[in-house]
């Protein structure tokens, strides 16, 4: 399942034309994402040609407010690409958002990309979608620019969870809470950060309960508090792990650190990657009274752990 970079002044490539498309940022690839991905798929059968997911890199907030601070995003571009394969996308088109790619108007997009670089014959998308300079095109807008291009368009209704819409943001609120299980109920999978093994203090060990310091995160994190997950290494194995999201305040730290608890791993990890995923909560990161009060509760936190991880 291919991907291709490319801008929107490019030639239409013949791979990826003549399909179903559905374009937005999708990041997340929440279970509203996938519900349009999986209607492309549907139409692209109908159509005869590939389903096509279209993205952009990097996010247009970044081009339209350059000075703004960094928002770490859901996904990774490499792991939004993978999401959406997964999904049924025959082709996952990154669009390179520039100035002048932002600046045209939705009757401009829709024709420089949608008729003139895809050739689309069918375009999918969600109720919410917007497009254009200043995002002043909807899909009453598409609606009737497809129409007069006899392209047929299917607007997606919300995927719900707890009577509300999925959303990228609703699952960024969930996550900077804490509340990864109903991040996890909106995205369809648990969450998951992928970094490096960085040196820490070593405490861990001291204490018998050894963790690999992850640094070099650029995603976003759930909110500070002790968790039950699932550490896996780049072979491909995986362990039960208790990850440690805040400072450590009984030792007087007030900085933040992600410290994962491999549940019965023994070995050397420094400078290698590991993703986490996070299955539920377990507590709140507080201060205790003493090293012996701390090792108790580390105790319990990864019997916890051991107890979430199927």
């Amino acid at each position: 399942m291919p991907s291709a970079n490319i801008q929107w002044t490019d030639a239409r490539l013949p791979e990826f034309a003549e399909g179903a498309a559905t374009v937005g940022n999708f990041d997340g690839v929440h279970r509203g994402h996938r519900a349009l991905v999986d209607m492309a798929a549907a139409w692209a059968k109908r159509v005869g040609g590939p389903a096509v997911a279209v993205t952009f890199d990097p996010p247009p907030y970044q081009v339209l407010f350059p000075t703004a601070p960094p928002r770490p995003p859901l996904t990774t571009l490499p792991e939004r690409i993978e999401l959406l394969e997964a999904a049924g996308a025959d082709w996952v088109l990154v669009l390179r958002t520039t100035a002048d790619l932002l600046a045209l108007s939705p009757e401009a997009f829709f024709q420089e990309v949608l008729i003139r670089q895809l050739g689309a014959k069918a375009v999918i998308e969600g109720y919410n979608f917007r497009f254009g300079c200043n995002r002043v095109g909807n899909t009453g807008t598409l609606r009737s620019l497809c129409s007069g291009e006899e392209i047929r368009f299917e607007e997606v209704p919300p995927f719900l969870h707890e009577g509300d819409p999925v959303s990228s943001s609703r699952v960024r609120t969930a996550l900077m809470t804490g509340d990864v299980a109903r991040a996890a109920a909106m995205l369809g999978r648990h969450y998951r950060v992928c970094g490096t093994v960085v040196a820490g203090a070593k405490r861990g060990s001291t204490l018998g309960f050894p963790t690999a310091n992850l640094g070099a995160i650029p995603t976003v994190l759930p909110g500070h508090g002790v968790y039950a997950g699932r550490a896996k290494l780049e072979d491909g194995t995986a362990w039960p792990a208790a990850i440690n999201i805040g400072p450590n305040p009984t030792f007087g730290e007030s900085a933040a650190k992600v410290e994962v608890h491999l549940i019965g791993f023994t070995g050397d990890l420094y400078g290698r990657p590991l993703a986490v995923e996070f299955l539920r909560r377990i507590r709140d990161v507080r201060a205790f009274a003493g090293k012996d009060d701390l090792i108790a509760q580390l105790k319990r936190d990864v019997e916890e752990a051991k107890r979430s991880v199927p």
